[in-house]
């Protein structure tokens, strides 16, 4: 093993050999991980954070099953899925039992984001259309193909950004989109709207080779979508000639609790054409599949172009697929992902309660948002405030990140070994960063409307305090929010920011 080098020495190769546009956590004081286990994650100085947003080591980081699958493998082989190995077939056949029926047919690649360019030469194939319909806010990978129909991405690019082949649903958003809680049908009307885009391409001469949706959006603000608007999306789609893709790259293997995949809480009687999924599948290990119907994956094979991934489905990736999947069953994570998921949004809506600033509390099993705001009625994102609370966190040794359109949502998507006191823990503490926060620019709270003027009256009389540093430091992040997100900041301060997907 080589030497570790200082904080700064990695930190002075990094901005050598690494491209600038690869950016960190905390970039102002960026964090060394030398070491993780479970739901802790370690710096050079054996300092503990708590990890609440990773959902790559699925099972928990460094998990002994895991490794050891991977060891084990890794003595006796490890090559390509052109020869014969029992790894691959045992692992799609363990695989596609969790999914409906009629998704049967594996490919297995690499990343998500080649996962989902997979999936859209599938469909075009299939279909023989060429355009995509993606939802508002939508992120599906770094890959060209990928930043074509992501506008979470190319809305950066300004007008230039968005192709005539893409085609832009709203989020079906019911906190902040056009159609929120009070209607009487938003899974109909956020679909109708898909329907409209659909017969406006038509009108124009243009066909559509598939609707992409992540089955919860994760960086689109943790939005949950109505039940039943999928199904109502498919049959449009469908109609059109098209296949309706299902991307679970952020929110798959049991994350809901419920269910194994996001999608299944649309009900029973909705299925995919084509679901892609990525970054818990191999707890870390660079690994990721595509599952379509019999049908489809042959009119793929049909067009003469043989399909080959050198490391995809390698014995290697297999073995560890293979040990996540006994892990989520052995220690109950789904079970888990209910119990503690359930408890951190009950204590989240605790909060809801009792802080102005906070909006709406979100989510299904452990994947929750909670919507910070300065005005209730008027749902303002408080960007800033957000901002604040996550690098607060990082100080008192919690890793929490920020996203959404307006970089106001809160983001819990953690290893699925959480606990119950991890979640008492990161509550209490984002409870009393929100009382401060709410003193320091005088929001009133719910328990006590005349805290707020008499502290901040006696802190003024006090001199400097607290209240006002935690003012000035909003004041500095409302001034800079166009280059903070997601608990991120560029290093060069004259660059405009990118929003990065964490």
């Amino acid at each position: 093993m080589a030497e570790m080098l200082s904080k700064a020495e990695t930190l002075e190769l990094r901005k050598k050999h690494i491209g600038p546009s690869c950016k960190v956590f905390f970039a102002k004081d960026p964090i060394k991980i030398v070491q993780a286990r479970g739901q802790y994650m370690f710096d050079e100085n054996g300092e503990k954070y708590l990890d609440c947003i990773n959902n790559v080591a699925h099972v928990g980081h460094s998990h002994p099953d895991v490794i050891k699958a991977a060891m084990k493998q890794m003595e006796l082989l490890n090559t390509n899925s052109r020869f014969l190995h029992d790894n691959l077939v045992q692992y799609a056949k363990r695989l596609t039992a969790t999914l409906p029926e009629e998704l049967s047919v594996c490919y297995f690649v690499n990343s998500g984001s080649e996962a989902n360019d997979l999936a859209l030469r599938l469909a075009r194939q299939y279909s023989g259309h060429q355009d995509v319909i993606t939802l508002d806010h939508a992120y599906h990978g770094h890959v060209t193909s990928l930043i074509d129909i992501s506008p979470y991405k190319f809305n950066q690019l300004g007008k230039e950004g968005k192709k005539e082949f893409v085609h832009v649903a709203p989020s079906p958003d019911i906190y902040r989109g056009k159609y929120r809680e009070d209607h009487p049908d938003p899974a109909s009307a956020y679909a109708d709207d898909v329907k409209k885009i659909i017969e406006e391409a038509q009108k124009n001469g243009r066909k559509i080779a598939a609707f992409i949706a992540e089955s919860m959006q994760s960086c689109g603000g943790q939005v949950i979508p109505p039940t039943g608007y999928f199904q109502k999306v498919a049959e449009s789609v469908h109609n059109a000639g098209g296949v309706f893709i299902a991307d679970e790259v952020q929110v798959g293997f049991g994350r809901v609790g419920k269910h194994f995949w996001g999608f299944q809480l649309q009900g029973e009687d909705f299925v995919p054409d084509i679901v892609t999924m990525g970054k818990p599948i191999g707890n870390g290990h660079p690994m990721s599949c595509v599952v379509t119907t019999r049908e489809i994956a042959e009119a793929f094979g049909a067009s003469g172009l043989e399909y080959f991934n050198t490391f995809g489905g390698n014995p290697v990736s297999c073995a560890i697929g293979l040990a996540v999947l006994d892990v989520i069953e052995k220690e109950d994570l789904q079970g888990n992902a209910i119990c503690v998921g359930n408890y951190l949004t009950e204590l989240l809506k605790e909060l809801k309660e009792k802080h102005p600033l906070v909006g709406d509390v979100r989510g299904v099993g452990l994947f929750v948002g909670v919507d910070l705001v300065k005005d209730q009625q008027k749902r303002t994102p408080a960007t800033a405030e957000a901002q604040h609370v996550i690098y607060k966190l990082k100080e008192r040794r919690i890793l929490l990140s920020a996203d959404g359109p307006f970089r106001n949502i809160l983001k819990f998507k953690p290893p699925m070994c959480f606990t119950m006191e991890d979640a008492k823990f990161v509550v209490d503490q984002i409870d009393e960063l929100l009382s401060d926060l709410e003193k320091a620019v005088g929001i009133r709270s719910r328990n006590d409307l005349s805290t707020s003027v008499q502290l901040k009256r006696k802190m003024h009389n006090e001199g400097s305090s607290q209240l006002e540093c935690i003012s000035e430091s909003i004041s500095h992040i409302n001034g800079s929010a166009c280059r903070k997100e997601n608990g991120f900041c560029a290093e060069n301060r004259t660059v405009p920011c990118k929003r990065i997907r964490t």
